[in-house]
């Protein structure tokens, strides 16, 4: 019997995520089969996936009526349902936590997208469902905005494990892991412990290729020389900005201001490749997973990729090759007249408003359900109250 590729990647400091959630896994095993048999070391959570989990299947339905005939209102069942569902992951992740000494094995929760532009609501969202959920082994995600740097100081500073999530552009970058280390740096000025706090820097992949391939493909009915620097850059500008990134995580979190925290016991600030399922259908179901393994990371995937990994995935440590020619894609991008920064706020932008649409969808979904429990004959809501 073939072993296991996913079960490979702890052995070259990868961890591998589940980009989803949903009841069911709980219920039937599947989530802790798939921690047991292919060494999944984490999930994350976002409005998009309980979008789909609530909205898109009847594992709720029992839970949204109880809470309805309570009289609960719609944000309150939301949160009620999204809470369990963490709580119940984190509960099935906590051995890993526990083996690996706070190394790994979280369930993320993510502050509702509507407070991505407020960084007073961000804190306070953050403060109750970190309380709510009530267990060491989570991430509260925020998002990297202007407005969500000042929270994960904040944050980190309190001791509140934070998950940067919607994160794109590499000068962003930097100032979440400033943001991060100022934390720390607060935390130890007031002589609490700095072990068990950890965060990860999420940065969102394909959607980058997504963007920028059309415009690159643009470029290519112009002639030469446009169209042969499109062409070697179609596809690779993604990959070579994660591969940056990974540089710039060494540079920031080896510098001498972070190694007086580490003697102290902090963590870096793992790198987590998000958004790593293939959408374009011309290139590898795992294209954002093979070339990004090495130590210090996450590679959070959705169950496709999880499944295409394990059947032919081949795990080496990749992550420091072609790093010249990474930032030589990067240099060719700008050249084109393709500015990477403006392509990375407009996708933070977009994110946000991906994620915004997700819970108003969510909501009015609820909603049915919640009014359609009153419209059920009395007998059978008598029934089920009296059960």
């Amino acid at each position: 019997m073939n072993k296991n590729p996913l079960l490979d990647l702890e052995s070259y400091g990868q961890s591998i995520w589940l980009d989803y959630l949903r009841r069911n896994a709980l219920d039937n095993g599947e989530l802790k089969q798939w921690i047991e048999q292919d060494g999944v070391g984490g999930l994350t959570s976002n409005p998009s996936i309980f979008e789909k989990a609530i909205a898109g299947s009847h594992d709720y339905d029992n839970s949204i009526r109880a809470m309805a005939l309570e009289g609960k209102s719609i944000e309150e069942i939301y949160e009620a349902l999204t809470v369990e569902d963490i709580q119940r992951a984190a509960d099935l992740f906590r051995p890993t936590y526990e083996r690996l000494q706070g190394g790994d094995g979280f369930a993320s929760l993510e502050v509702s997208p509507r407070l991505a532009h407020d960084t007073a609501g961000t804190v306070q969202e953050a403060h109750r469902l970190w309380a709510a959920v009530n267990r060491p082994n989570i991430f509260i995600k925020v998002p990297s905005t202007k407005e969500g740097l000042p929270a994960i100081r904040q944050l980190i500073g309190e001791g509140i494990n934070v998950n940067i999530t919607l994160l794109f552009g590499l000068p962003r970058y930097r100032e979440v892991a400033e943001a991060y280390i100022s934390g720390l740096e607060i935390l130890a000025s007031q002589g609490k412990p700095l072990e068990r706090v950890a965060s990860v820097a999420s940065f969102f992949l394909s959607r980058i290729d997504v963007l920028v391939d059309p415009m690159l493909e643009k470029l290519k009915t112009e002639g030469e020389p446009a169209e042969e620097m499109a062409t070697s850059l179609h596809g690779q500008v993604a990959i070579a900005s994660a591969r940056v990134a990974y540089q710039l995580y060494k540079e920031i979190f080896g510098s001498d201001r972070f190694q007086k925290l580490a003697q102290k016991g902090a963590r870096t600030q793992r790198v987590l490749w998000a958004s790593t399922g293939t959408k374009n259908p011309e290139y590898s179901d795992v294209k954002y997973v093979e070339p990004l393994i090495g130590p210090d990371t996450i590679n959070t995937v959705p169950i496709e990729t999880l499944d295409a990994y394990r059947d032919h995935g081949k795990p080496a440590s990749r992550i420091e090759e072609g790093v010249q020619d990474a930032y030589d894609v990067l240099e060719g991008l700008g050249q084109t007249g393709i500015d990477i920064d403006q392509v990375t706020q407009q996708l933070e932008d977009e994110g946000v408003t991906k994620f915004n649409k997700a819970l108003d969808q969510l909501t009015a979904s609820l909603n049915e359900k919640r009014e359609a429990t009153f419209k059920e004959p009395l007998d059978r809501q008598s029934f089920r109250r009296r059960k």
